[in-house]
């Protein structure tokens, strides 16, 4: 029975990178479970920006950093897309000299400081006996590093590409493509109405699943993705194509934002880059619609194929969950819970062939999570394989 007087310790949750529907389940679920079994919980804002921002000091106000959790607060939320807790793409192990917080910088004044440090001193000093990140590799990279140095986590995994290592599923996925498959159809009108090609760009830096799977269920005839570089030759002749066969004389392809060209690289949007050494992805979609109205002649009897680009981008971020991304965090919310009063930690959640588990959080840092092309992709139709689904995950390809 759950113990409502006594306290057995404090838990912090802390959400990072890009926002996604389903986390405020997430937070919900562990928050409600862990308060009735007798624990304060903590939400620590803006990710790994909060963890950095705290003032080790009974008379400051650090509530922009951290906030006390209560079941009224999360129910308020709990329902809703995005993360109340807010997030940032910080790393603590890699933070500019402007980055620093104006309380630490006489100490910290390097053009890169690593706050490791001063992220433990700010954990012991809330009293935190586990944290619980939420976020997609590069969040719980540093979760990882900050496990190796003595904290209790559990960690669970979240993304739109769905690619953090070890689990089939990632908070947000469901979401995502569900959106771009709805998007897409709604799209489908215009482009048929004008009898043209159109071509949208999604998710996917290094993992192309954000793709592959709503072309799988129908949503696209074509799919480029960043694990295999392609010919815009041969995908402006298969567009074509369809597009012939097409009664409504127009054809759909999903560009990921990682995909390149063949013998290019990722295109990149500025030269800017993150906490994470990630460049600022964008105008892949931009470059393939120019290229495929260029080429579409040559196989169009002489004629131009005008095109329809669309980057769905933040549209798929934005709203409410969907019923997958509001089961599955609160599944994995009450995982964390029963990890943590067993004593449990160094854990990630995750949902392996069907069923919930959790594995050691250092499978995040060991390998990448990618379409196995040889598996689910054909190269020559630059589409998914449509065979084999017997004794598969329910999202079909897993990546390993």
């Amino acid at each position: 029975m759950a113990n409502l007087k006594r306290k057995k310790g404090v838990i912090a949750i802390l959400t990072g990178g890009g926002d996604v529907p389903g986390l405020n389940p997430a937070i919900r679920a562990i928050t409600i479970r862990a308060t009735r079994e007798g624990y304060q919980v903590l939400g620590i804002r803006r990710g790994w920006a909060g963890a950095i921002g705290i003032i080790r000091d009974k008379q400051a106000d650090n509530s922009d950093h951290c906030v006390t959790l209560t079941e009224e607060i999360v129910n308020k939320s709990g329902r809703t897309g995005g993360t109340f807790l807010h997030t940032s793409r910080t790393r603590p192990s890699h933070i500019a000299k402007a980055g620093v917080p104006p309380h630490l910088q006489d100490k910290y004044n390097a053009e890169t400081n690593d706050l490791t440090p001063e992220v433990l001193k700010n954990l012991d000093y809330l009293g935190v006996d586990y944290l619980v990140p939420i976020g997609g590799d590069d969040t719980l990279s540093y979760a990882v590093h900050l496990y190796t140095k003595g904290v209790k986590v559990v960690a669970m995994p979240k993304t739109m590409d769905n690619d953090v290592p070890g689990t089939d599923y990632c908070i947000g996925f469901s979401t995502c493509i569900t959106r771009t498959i709805m998007m897409t159809n709604s799209l489908r009108t215009s482009a048929g109405s004008h009898e043209r090609i159109l071509v949208l760009e999604v998710f996917g830096r290094y993992a192309g699943f954000t793709a592959m799977l709503p072309t799988m269920a129908g949503a696209a005839n074509r799919c480029v993705i960043p694990e295999h570089k392609f010919d815009i030759e041969k995908l402006t002749e298969l567009l074509v194509s369809d597009r012939c066969k097409n009664p409504s004389k127009y054809s759909v392809v999903l560009v990921s934002e990682g995909a390149m060209f063949r013998g290019g690289e990722m295109v990149l949007k500025d030269a800017a880059k993150d906490s994470y050494g990630h460049a600022k992805l964008g105008g892949i979609g931009d470059l393939v619609s120019a290229k495929l109205k260029e080429l579409s002649p040559a196989y169009n009897n002489g004629r131009p194929i005008n095109t329809i680009i669309q980057k769905l981008g933040y549209l798929v971020r934005g709203g409410d969950p969907d019923a997958i991304d509001s089961i599955v965090p609160m599944a994995y919310g009450n995982l964390a819970l029963d990890l943590i009063l067993k004593g449990i930690h160094g854990r990630l959640v995750v949902l392996k062939n069907g069923r919930y588990d959790d594995m050691p959080i250092d499978v995040v840092t060991g390998s990448a999570k990618v379409v196995n092309v040889e598996k689910h992709y054909n190269r020559e139709r630059l589409r998914p394989h449509y065979k084999s689904f017997g004794m598969k995950p329910m999202f079909v390809m897993t990546g390993e």
